[in-house]
């Protein structure tokens, strides 16, 4: 078979947490005046308690409530679908299958955390919600999300995403969010930012920082991140929980699993499901893939760092490549991104996964391939796990291995033509990080509290 369903009755009615089969916790979440560990009260100004609790829960399963499983029917179970035309091209004998997330209305596996968090905060009487976003995926899913519960919703988009993805823009809008490009001058963050540098084409750090800004001032606003965040990651458990039911119907399981990452939601969704399973015995590799311009997890510093750029955010323990980092503008605008999440981060410490970088070069003679054999056109973040895949499945021919090889195909690139243009016109090109740039960067975490 080509591509395994499920129908919508086996939609997951719980979301999984890794933190219950953890061998050891993360280090805990600082507050970042004090620098003591943080209280539920301290996020409150931010977040609704229901996502709090979330964030710190050690249940293994949380309920996904009817109202959620209700928006989640547009588009769940998203299909698992075997890549033969990938393998002949190949010419491996691993056996290749990819989740598809990308038939979500938004393109993405995004909206599995947008559809919750609103319905979370329209509970707790909230009427709008601010956020940021990279490539926009995340800022589209809000978007629609808050069409389906009635809140207001500011995105906050980074500037050099703004420009290179209109109809992103366009999405948000006709989802009825209201875009700026960050730095803005809706915020005294970004005016100072602004100030400083009228031409900055921004970063997630400082749209993170203008989003909390915003939503701290305001009583009727709360904050929403769609990845690094405990609770982020839970709700994309449902993306693996679904994978693990349709390789039963495969008769497959993982050998390698595999994930792009930029802050670690569409890789722990898939992933932790099946990490539980590798603590509990069973031999999987776990591989991350992150671009070569931002080399959080392997090359960054495991250490307490702010997730945004004014030091406005609780402190958490992650890879870090400090959070003045000003990420170059490559076209995987979703994994331009500082830090990662601290949960991801606490499992590649245990050695429980593997980080590998790659060039945007690479990654995108992996896209084009992908499309030309698939048919999908991939986003530039998922076209990572791709080339991911690619490697994995090369290695497993050397080798005369018959490998199964699963990845997260987390979102199609239909808005992502222009960087599909300047990879065609030959004006892409390889950007690395300076160790030089890299130190500089890491002198932010100087002052802050060590791990």
């Amino acid at each position: 078979m080509k591509k395994y369903f499920l129908p919508e009755s086996e939609i997951p009615k719980t979301w999984y947490n890794l933190m219950a089969d953890l061998p050891k916790p993360p280090p805990p979440t600082l507050h970042p005046g004090t620098r003591e560990p943080i209280g539920p009260d301290d996020l409150a100004p931010l977040f609704p308690m229901a996502l709090i609790e979330q964030e710190v829960s050690q249940e293994p399963e949380l309920k996904i409530p009817d109202q959620v499983l209700e928006v989640y029917q547009l588009w769940r179970p998203s299909p698992l679908i075997r890549a033969t035309f990938l393998e002949k091209a190949l010419k491996t004998p691993a056996r290749i299958y990819y989740k598809y997330e990308g038939v979500s209305p938004a393109g993405s596996h995004k909206p599995n955390t947008a559809v919750a968090q609103a319905f979370y905060n329209k509970e707790a009487g909230v009427k709008r919600l601010a956020t940021e976003t990279g490539a926009g995926q995340w800022g589209s899913s809000l978007a629609l999300a808050g069409q389906y519960f009635g809140l207001e919703v500011k995105v906050y988009m980074v500037r050099v995403s703004y420009d290179q993805k209109p109809y992103r823009r366009s999405m948000m809008q006709a989802w009825g969010a209201q875009v700026v490009p960050s730095p803005s001058e809706d915020t005294q963050f970004g005016r100072r930012i602004l100030a400083e540098d009228p031409a900055s084409r921004g970063s997630l750090g400082i749209a993170i920082s203008e989003a909390v800004e915003d939503a701290a001032g305001r009583h009727d606003t709360k904050y929403s991140l769609g990845s690094v965040l405990n609770h982020v990651l839970l709700h994309q458990s449902i993306i693996g929980l679904e994978t693990q039911k349709q390789m039963a119907l495969a008769g497959d399981k993982p050998d390698v699993v595999i994930g792009c990452v930029g802050g670690g939601s569409n890789f722990a969704g898939l992933a932790f499901p099946y990490l539980r399973d590798k603590i509990n015995g069973q031999a999987i590799e776990f591989r991350a893939i992150e671009p070569s311009a931002c080399p959080t997890l392997t090359r960054g510093k495991y250490a307490y760092d702010f997730g945004d750029t004014a030091s406005l955010t609780p402190l958490v323990a992650m890879h870090t490549l400090g959070h003045d980092f000003m990420p170059p503008g490559i076209h995987a605008g979703g994994l331009r991104y500082h830090g990662m999440a601290p949960m991801l981060s606490h499992v590649v410490e245990m050695g429980l996964v593997d980080a590998y970088a790659y060039n945007q070069v690479d990654v995108f003679r992996a896209a084009t391939l992908f499309a030309g054999t698939e048919g999908i056109i991939p986003a530039p973040e998922s076209a990572h796990a791709i080339q991911g895949a690619i490697v994995a499945a090369e290695e497993a021919r050397e080798a005369g291995e018959e490998k199964v090889i699963l990845f997260n195909l987390s979102g199609h690139g239909h808005f992502d033509m222009a960087a599909y243009d300047a990879w065609f016109k030959g004006d892409l090109e390889d950007v690395a990080l300076p160790e030089s740039e890299l130190a500089k960067n890491l002198h932010s975490l100087d002052d802050l509290p060590v791990i």
